[in-house]
């Protein structure tokens, strides 16, 4: 008799391994958090060791494991040891969340600097990538694995003074198709979640305007920013076995915006 997976279940990621970029503050750490919940342990991976060895230890006291890392995305030889590393601790990993991103710049494409494209592009686009080739051998390996890339809604449709930013997104999209065709043989499962305005990560530089908040929540059809423990669960989901047949989609949490 087969036991249907119940993504509704407390530990529904138990005995999982997950990596998950950009962990230090924002989006990640809500990511990471709202995977320790579910059951999963955790590598956590960015720039700021100390942020993430103080994420550590919440985790820990759930009884999960976790093993903090200073990984910078940009540089593929830091990527690789990353998931050595992480293999070395705890034999797999189950679960990639790319969530690492940038962007830092708003200004019109005629005024954008080759340095902010480079860093944007670098970050959001190379990074994600060589991330998922370095885990994907692994998880071919294992003859199986689910890797979920946070998009943006901005890849949707035109994104006026992040010009860089939304086409760095777009390009996640598609590689998030293309990843998908290329690793369906192997039983890995590789999908997407665009969040729109949430009231953490890179959309803070809204929430201390209230005009520009007033703005977006007048935009959005739902009448409020994103919360991001929506956002973790929608990555529960799609890293859970009840996701077994969704691969190279792409789920907008957008309260409505792109409708």
């Amino acid at each position: 008799m087969t036991v249907e997976p119940d993504v509704l279940k407390p530990d529904v990621l138990e005995g999982k391994v997950a990596l998950v970029t950009g962990t230090s503050r924002g989006l990640g750490r809500g990511i990471a958090l709202g995977l320790a919940r579910r059951g999963a342990d955790l590598v956590l991976t960015s720039r700021k060791l100390e942020l993430n060895q103080e994420l550590a230890e919440e985790i820990r006291t759930m009884g999960r494991r976790a093993l903090p890392l200073q990984t910078d995305i940009m540089k593929v030889e830091e990527i690789l040891a990353t998931v050595d590393r992480a293999i070395e601790e705890f034999g797999v990993i189950d679960i990639l969340v790319n969530n690492a991103g940038t962007n830092p710049i708003r200004v019109n494409a005629v005024e954008v600097e080759e340095w902010a494209w480079d860093k944007i592009l670098d970050t959001n686009l190379k990074g994600l990538f060589f991330f998922s080739q370095a885990v994907a051998r692994h998880m071919i390996g294992q003859g199986k694995g689910k890797i979920v890339n946070i998009t943006s809604a901005a890849a949707a449709a035109g994104s006026p003074l992040a010009s860089p930013y939304g086409a760095s997104k777009a390009g996640v999209n598609h590689l998030t198709r293309t990843m998908a065709l290329e690793l369906a043989p192997h039983h890995i499962n590789v999908n997407a979640i665009g969040p729109s305005f949430f009231e953490v990560g890179l959309s803070e530089y809204i929430t201390k305007s209230p005009e520009l908040t007033e703005a977006i929540i007048a935009r959005t059809p739902l009448g409020r920013m994103g919360k991001v423990e929506e956002l973790a669960e929608a990555v529960v989901y799609l890293a859970s076995d009840a996701a077994d047949y969704i691969t190279g989609q792409i789920l907008y949490i957008d309260g409505g915006w792109a409708a």
